[in-house]
């Protein structure tokens, strides 16, 4: 598959163009009031997305395609956080470099260090550690108790159990003649990961727990032998929507505002009507960079960047970003297709599955294709805990399509 390896050379350098236009555009759009902060921190950035393309060509033997269209990703989304705060923008800087600067660690340390599928039991003390962090320090926002702040800095720690998620699932079903002698392993394994949704929707986290079944219930339909527990899975997912719907009054909210929220403009159907209206004017091309009215949008930074992008840069430039989500999960499956080592192929099969799940979840929420859930767009939104699980993630991913380039290498020696 990789054979030949990943020559990202051009489409590195398309990138560098890309770059240097959309700082272009945002001097334009600043004018005279261009600082020296601002101006330093744009070319900064060009120059560590180049440098950190052309060091990863050097290292890995990977798909490299992945972090280009990463890139592209971030460069499109901090072009409009800048746009919506200049201030933000300057943050977002700092908390992609700090992503990039992990994504590089995270590859380093799963190179290097082995044994990451024996050490499914850390793997769930973590998380209920996280949780239990959150349950006891954390605070609530947009309705939700999923950040935690220490020393000033704050943080979602449901990003990490996300990722701890998929190395549960992982180091399970890589080695299931391990757990065969465990009678209902399949059903611990079943009740530790809908513990994980318990607690994710007693902190009113709907769109985290969509992602953590979403994840589950897409590797356990691949991998696992009882046909019945997929069955239940999706029996359980039906009684607790309902139940979901009946018992509490936020998910009954955002259903009712989903289904019809101009009956409710003035409060809960606001932001999504906002988000239609900034679509809708976009139009194919958009209004302009600075153009158009963001700010209209609660929270456009996170949640709506994309009805902040449609609306400025056209529908165009948002289909181009489904499109590089899209490229990005195909990448994703033909590595877990390719790789033979089967925690590394769950592995990068369950981070393509959260890239899109999530990326589905948010878009579709936008759009009004589903109902609202509070999620951030990786690589694009603005927040730091978001950005920082996804660069790990995606280096994980990368880690997981070197290794069949490795294989192959040894495979050609041998012949």
């Amino acid at each position: 598959m990789f054979k030949k390896g990943i020559r990202a050379k051009s489409p590195r350098n398309l990138l560098f163009i890309f770059e240097i236009l959309a700082l272009f555009l945002l001097f334009a759009y600043e004018g005279e009031k261009i600082d020296r902060l601002t101006l330093s921190t744009g070319i900064g950035l060009v120059i560590i997305i180049y440098l950190s393309n052309y060091i990863l060509s050097k290292i890995s033997y990977g798909d490299n395609y992945i972090f280009l269209i990463v890139t592209m990703l971030i460069s499109i989304g901090v072009v409009m956080i800048y746009r919506i705060d200049s201030s933000l923008g300057i943050k977002q800087l700092i908390w992609i470099s700090m992503g990039i600067f992990l994504f590089f660690l995270t590859y380093f340390v799963l190179k290097y260090i082995r044994g990451w599928k024996n050490w499914i039991y850390i793997y769930i003390i973590a998380s209920y550690i996280l949780f239990f962090i959150t349950f006891v320090f954390g605070s609530r926002k947009g309705g939700a108790i999923n950040w935690v702040s220490f020393g000033g800095i704050a943080f979602q720690p449901a990003e990490i159990t996300k990722l701890l998620a998929i190395f549960i699932l992982a180091s399970y079903y890589s080695d299931t003649s391990r757990w065969k002698g465990i009678k209902y392993s399949d059903y611990y394994l079943m009740g530790i990961i809908y513990s994980f949704i318990l607690l994710l929707f007693l902190q009113r986290d709907l769109g985290t727990s969509l992602v953590f079944y979403g994840i589950f219930i897409m590797i356990q339909f691949i991998y696992e032998e009882d046909r019945r527990l997929v069955l239940y899975n999706i029996g359980l997912f039906a009684i607790g929507g309902i139940l979901g719907y009946t018992l509490f009054d936020h998910v009954k909210i955002r259903f009712q505002s989903w289904l019809n929220p101009w009956k409710y403009i003035e409060r809960q159907g606001y932001q999504i009507t906002q988000s239609l209206f900034a679509i809708a004017e976009g139009g194919f091309f958009g209004r302009g960079l600075g153009l158009g009215y963001p700010d209209f949008i609660p929270v456009v930074y996170t949640d709506f960047i994309f009805s902040a992008i449609c609306e400025e840069m056209g529908v165009f430039t948002g289909i181009g970003i489904i499109m590089l989500f899209m490229i990005l999960v195909y990448r994703g499956f033909k590595i877990a297709i390719s790789q033979e080592n089967l925690f590394y192929k769950i592995l990068a099969l369950g981070i393509s599955i959260l890239f899109g799940i999530q990326s589905f979840i948010i878009l579709g929420g936008v759009l009004k294709m589903i109902p609202l859930t509070g999620l951030t767009l990786p690589f694009i939104s603005y927040g730091g805990s978001s950005m920082l699980s996804s660069f790990i993630a995606l280096g994980v991913l990368q880690i997981c399509s070197e290794e069949i380039k490795v294989k192959e290498e040894l495979d050609e020696q041998r012949d």
